[in-house]
This record gives structure tokens, sequence and C-alpha cells, in this order.
């Protein structure tokens, strides 16, 4: 007896490999002291008044949830839009998901980058979708004219993560803008800005699509970086209220957990937690790229809370990755991702700074 089979686009797909943990590490390795900067996650870990809604919720998790309707409403009035605009669900990839089931079929064509965000390429290739991918500029940013280049009659979905993941660069709003007034009807443009409040910290000219609404534009947004709700799995979507409802149409009704709603609450209302994340990530992403250009490291131009480091080939950038573990320091080797010979490096705190330059300038000094 055999198992039913799978159709092809599905078998040819490889399973998504999560970063290593640093219990995995610790087993293999034997190592006292470990740090994790590999999977772009808050170093100061959730916030407070997110926990405390956690554990109050935790009681209630008996009874279904209510699609978010609560957050919906919050993040509504947050943002100054209907609550006919914004959906939630479990992370901002289940709102990726629900849009490309309400608007692709298998065999349409999308458009992203090659050296993006995987979760794209994994939902793609699930749905059997024509990828077409359109390579970063030389300074590994989204390239805005090429992708509209690229759009052919077939074409009808974009997707564009700003900053980029894992490169951490970012597009301004002049490049937004013109690319707005260029796009052709009929295209959804799928707008992720996982690591906006970062970005809007460290770039003055990056774009609030928020500000520049368009009615071809889905906007994600996720409570996993800067609000330290990764494990959570808690996101939102903003868009026109007839994309909404046709998201609503096919995503999990019963997403997010009654737990995530109430984490999203209680850390969209920690403005003291969200003011101290972004000045330890503005302080750390600074001092890890001067220890870079300290090494002759190159690097990108981030303005998230991680940063990519280019190596001359995927050999030597596997050799770096693997010293820097031996060293009890998790980064994250590219591949994946489509940019084989990079790492990316995740900003920590001062501490794990502290040991991050302590193991480069043993590789590197």
């Amino acid at each position: 007896m055999s198992t039913p089979p799978a159709p092809p686009h599905i078998e040819s797909l490889t399973p998504y490999q999560p970063g290593r943990s640093i219990a995995e590490i610790r087993e293999e390795l034997g190592l006292e002291q470990i740090i994790k900067l590999a999977s772009n996650e808050n170093p100061l870990g959730c916030s407070p008044r997110a926990v405390e809604a956690m554990k109050q919720a935790a009681a209630d998790s008996n009874r279904y949830p209510r699609a978010g309707l609560t957050l919906r409403r919050a993040l509504a009035a947050r943002h100054a839009v209907d609550l006919a605009e914004v959906i939630a669900a479990s992370g901002s990839e289940g709102v990726l998901l629900a849009a490309m089931r309400a608007y692709l079929r298998a065999g349409d064509e999308v458009i992203t980058a090659e050296g993006t965000f995987i979760g794209f390429y994994v939902i793609a290739g699930a749905m059997n979708l024509d990828l077409k991918t359109v390579p970063l500029t030389q300074d590994y940013t989204y390239d805005l004219d090429a992708i509209l280049s690229a759009v052919s009659d077939r074409t009808r979905l974009i997707y564009i993560a700003n900053p980029n993941n894992p490169t951490g660069t970012a597009f301004r709003d002049e490049s937004w803008r013109r690319f707005l007034e260029r796009l052709p009807e009929g295209v959804l443009v799928v707008m992720d800005e996982a690591y906006y409040e970062y970005a809007c910290d460290l770039a003055a000219d990056y774009p609030d699509s928020l500000a520049t609404r368009h009615d071809q534009v889905l906007v994600l947004r996720t409570f996993s970086k800067a609000y330290g709700l990764a494990g959570a799995r808690v996101g939102y979507g903003v868009a026109h209220p007839e994309i909404i409802t046709n998201l609503l149409k096919v995503k999990l009704p019963f997403e997010p957990s009654v737990v995530s709603e109430a984490a999203g609450l209680g850390a969209l209302e920690d403005h003291a937690f969200l003011t101290r994340t972004l000045t330890v990530n503005r302080e750390g992403l600074q001092r890890l790229h001067t220890t870079l250009d300290r090494l002759r490291l190159a690097h990108t131009d981030s303005v998230a809370n991680f940063t990519l480091v280019p190596f001359e080939s995927e050999r030597r950038a596997a050799e770096v990755s693997r010293q820097l573990l031996e060293r009890g320091i998790i980064a994250r080797p590219m591949i994946p991702f489509r940019l084989p010979d990079t790492v990316r490096i995740t900003v920590g705190t001062p501490e794990e700074l502290d040991m991050l330059e302590d193991a480069l300038a043993e590789l590197f000094g």
C-alpha cells in the first residue's frame, strides 16, 4: 500500500527550513553561551503589555475567536481607515496567502525580485503559479522600473517587500509614487512592510504606503518584528474594501487566535516598549555597520533590524556561517532566499553585539 501521489508541482518543492534554535545548537556543539542573530527577532523579547494580555486571554481559549474583529477595529482607529479596509490573520503571511488564494489561479503570472522573502516563493510554488523574478539593483534594492517593464498581459500580482528581507534595503518615497503612476490596471500589488516601524525610524524619506493609498495595493504589516510577537503569529493588511472582502471570503475563519489577538492589542498600546525597541535597534545597527566597515566587510545599507553581508562565493558565506556558529553565534546563510553568497545578521542587544564583534575580529581582524 502506498500514499496518494501529490501533484508534480508539490513534489518538486522543498519544505521550508526555519532558522536553527539555540537549544538545537547547544545540544549539537555543547556550547554554554549561544546567541541567535539569524531570524530578525526582537532581542528585547515581547512587549510586557502583550504578555499580560496573552495571560488573561488564555483563560478564554475554549471560545472560538472572532476573526480578529476587536484588533481590526483598533487598527482601523490607529490608521484612520474604515473597519472594512482592515484584515487580521496569523502573521502577515496569513494575509499574503489569502490574497493569493483570492486573486490567483494555477498558471497565473506573478512578479517579484530575485532575492526577497522566501515565503512568497513557497506560496507561488505551492499554487503552481508562473513566477517571474527581476534582479535586485547593484545595492540590493528592489528595481521598480524593471518590475514594471516585466509586466505582461498575464501578470496578475506583484509582490514587493520594503524594506526587503533579506537585504534590509528600501526604495524611497519618490520611487514608490512614480511606480504607482505607471502601474497598469488589473494588477494587484502586495506591499509587504513587515519592517515598517524600523524603516520609519531610520529613513526620513521612507514611503508610507498608507499615506499614498491606491486601489490596487494591499499593504501588509506585522507584530512579529518591532513588537516582538514572532511566536504569537499576528499580522494585518490594509486595502480597498473590495479587496478586503475578497480576502475574508477565503482566509481561515478563526485566525488570529484569541491569544494572538490579545497580544496584538496589548502591543499596540505599549508605546514605551516600541520606543525602547527602536532605540536599541538604531544604536545597534549603527554599531554593527561600523564594525563591518572597520573589518572591511561589505554590507547593505539596511534600514531594518538586520543587515546583509555579501562574500565572494557561496562556499565562503557558508564557511563564515559555520565559523560564527562554532563561536556560539547563529547567523543565517541566504541560500533559500536566492542570495547564496550572503549571510544575514540580525541586530542584537549590546551584550550580544559584544560577542559578535569579538568573533568577527577573530575571523577578520
